[in-house]
């Protein structure tokens, strides 16, 4: 029951940061906060209570709510990791509700998987809508920045960059179609001004969808 207790409480900081974005200095209401998570005023009234006595949430009786400086930084977390699902969602063949999904994902997102995470999806700064993704925690970024054996998508590649494919994030039938155009695991890579490149010297045209789904490990990296 703890576990699940903890997803409420995190859902309740993750909303708070929500209104944050919109607004940074508006007091959130009880109706307001209760009818973005579909729970009742009073529920949220005394999860908003419950937060605050933990030194989570600022509560003002009659006004209002605002995270506070602990509270902030545990809603920007959870915010951070559900839109990081949601990037994970968009490159899948995940035909589901990516929203709801990535609700339950992001509570199974610890600290070393955030990480592999970031790296992975080549350190997205927006969702699939379009939002921002929140930084991560310095800890994070450093662990981020320290990583050599960074997997980015190919849709990152740079010009003169050079690599080997690690990963097909893709149904069976595009992987058969990439198969024989000679795009398997273990094949290098390389990107010039006119495009991509095998290491056989042949080119190969890729929508912006399909060099999304494909990861590589860069050549050249410190070890």
């Amino acid at each position: 029951m703890g576990g699940h207790f903890q997803e409420f409480e995190d859902e309740y900081l993750e909303t708070m940061y929500e209104f944050y974005e919109r607004d940074p200095l508006a007091l959130v209401r009880t109706g307001d906060l209760s009818e973005a998570l579909s729970v009742s005023p009073a529920s949220a009234t005394e999860m908003i209570q419950r937060l605050a006595s933990k030194g989570l949430l600022e509560y003002t009786p009659y006004k209002g709510a605002r995270l506070s400086k602990t509270g902030m930084r545990h809603g920007k977390k959870m915010k951070r990791r559900h839109r990081l699902a949601e990037v994970l969602l968009d490159i899948l063949p995940f035909d589901g509700n990516a929203h709801a999904t990535a609700c339950r994902l992001e509570h199974a997102i610890d600290d070393d998987l955030e990480v592999a995470l970031s790296l992975l999806l080549g350190r997205p700064d927006l969702d699939p809508s379009g939002r921002e993704i929140p930084k991560p925690t310095a800890e994070i970024l450093a662990r981020i920045e320290a990583n050599h054996r960074e997997i980015r998508p190919l849709s990152c590649m740079a010009v003169g960059d050079t690599g080997a494919f690690e990963a097909m994030m893709m149904s069976p039938s595009k992987r058969d179609h990439l198969r024989a155009l000679g795009v398997v695991i273990g094949a290098t890579i390389s990107r010039d001004a006119d495009g991509f490149l095998l290491d056989d010297g042949s080119r190969i045209e890729l929508s912006n969808e399909l060099s999304s789904q494909l990861l590589f490990r860069p050549f050249g990296l410190e070890n």
